[in-house]
């Protein structure tokens, strides 16, 4: 029984601390690019070089 409380304090206590730092988070942040896009970033980032990417 004081497992259960004491797990679902950490819970609730873990939640709380999640939501308060994403409250801090300013609204104009940009998200994260996917993976599938550093891939797609990095040739153009060769082709502005002028350098074919290595393979």
């Amino acid at each position: 029984m004081i497992r259960l409380l004491l797990t679902g304090l950490f819970a609730y206590t873990a939640y709380r601390v999640t939501m308060r730092i994403i409250e801090e988070v300013p609204g104009d942040v940009a998200p994260l690019e996917m993976p599938g896009d550093e891939r797609r970033a990095l040739r153009r980032q060769s082709a502005a070089m002028g350098v074919e990417p290595k393979r």
